[in-house]
């Protein structure tokens, strides 16, 4: 079993506590009580994914090519993407979601050190998104290990009603730790779940690569944060600027998709570097699997959830996790963007235009 970012700030409502009360621990425990053999957290993958798409970033960026570079976490936007825009294919991050990163993890590098057979491993994952559920299946790029990698996707509310029909006393739980190599995260990986940390996420680990230092002058990003549709900024970084946007619902993603096309039609330079895009407002937050009738004020309340469990944390920075930093000294080498094969065959995917059905009656 993975949980997403979103989770662990949501499902409490549905026994009783406020929006934005953290239950990691809580959840952990649940699920060993339900049934599953290990418990790892989708925050893991979310640190992964700022190392792939990070690097990816800089790739592009040093060298002027393919920008901007557009988020490819939400799999609702991935799919707007290859039906409505798909002259935007080659802008997209090749780096998978977080959960299809950790479940392919899990049947490769989970399983070699363990010496389990992938086949005999299923993944549920629980994510506060229903497309998540369209997402395991989307293309063979989701079989990366030679079986579907995702097996089941259930929503924070189906994770609540599982919990209730088990007869478990959720709020009475002790808090207990995920399980090891695909559980240990930083407060970058936590932040994912709202609009605009992903792109703060990238940001810390991405100054740290490009300058060499040990962080960024301020570890927070705010101009990135807020419920503001589009958020623009300059990142200023040693001198180099970055112009960043980030914006969440569909109509505001076609605002910002229509000026980069405005652009390339007067020849000009993009006016954005870096995009984050997620479907629903707030972010994953303001999923569609989480529980229902969210108004602005509970979603300010899930996100100042996921930034209490940021600052919690001892490490901030992706690329500081030290699974992370053992899965690619000791499996994976090079992130696919630096030329590892093993990688970009786990971790990346591609895109291409897809038909729109229109049914009548």
């Amino acid at each position: 079993m993975q949980i997403a970012p979103a989770v662990r700030v949501a499902v409490g409502e549905a026994f009783g506590m406020k929006p934005g009360e953290l239950t990691t621990g809580k959840i952990y425990a649940a699920l060993r009580m339900i049934g599953f053999d290990k418990v790892f957290d989708t925050n893991f993958s979310a640190d992964v994914t700022i190392m792939e798409e990070g690097t990816e970033f800089i790739k592009r960026f040093t060298e002027g090519k393919d920008l901007p570079l557009l988020t490819s976490c939400c799999p609702a936007w991935t799919d707007w993407m290859e039906k409505y825009a798909p002259d935007f294919t080659g802008n997209f991050s090749t780096a998978k979601s977080p959960q299809q990163m950790l479940s392919a993890l899990c049947k490769s590098y989970w399983a070699e050190k363990n010496g389990v057979d992938p086949k005999k491993i299923h993944v549920t994952s629980i994510m506060p998104c229903t497309a998540k559920k369209y997402e395991i299946s989307r293309d063979e790029n989701m079989s990366a290990t030679g079986q579907q990698d995702t097996d089941v996707v259930l929503t924070t509310r189906e994770l609540a009603r599982m919990i209730k029909a088990a007869g478990i006393d959720f709020n009475d739980l002790p808090e207990e730790k995920a399980d090891d190599l695909l559980g240990a995260y930083t407060g970058a990986g936590t932040i994912f779940g709202v609009t605009g940390g992903v792109m703060e996420a990238a940001l810390r680990t991405a100054y740290c690569l490009i300058t060499g230092e040990a962080q960024p002058p301020s570890i927070d990003f705010q101009d990135v944060r807020g419920m503001e549709g589009v958020k623009t900024a300059t990142i200023d970084i040693k001198g180099t600027k970055v112009n960043i946007a980030v914006a969440h619902q569909m109509g505001n993603v076609e605002k910002v998709i229509n000026q980069i096309r405005e652009d390339r039609k007067n020849g000009v330079k993009p006016r954005y570097d870096f995009i984050e895009v997620m479907a629903c407002r707030g972010g994953c937050i303001g999923g569609g699997g989480q529980p229902c009738l969210a108004t602005d004020a509970v979603r300010a309340q899930r996100t100042a959830g996921l930034y209490t469990d940021d600052e919690k944390c001892t490490l901030r920075m992706s690329h500081l996790n030290p699974e992370v930093k053992e899965l690619y000294d000791n499996y994976l080498g090079k992130t696919g963007a630096q030329g590892g094969e093993k990688a970009h065959h786990l971790l990346h995917t591609n895109y291409h235009k897809r038909d729109v059905y229109h049914f009548e009656g």
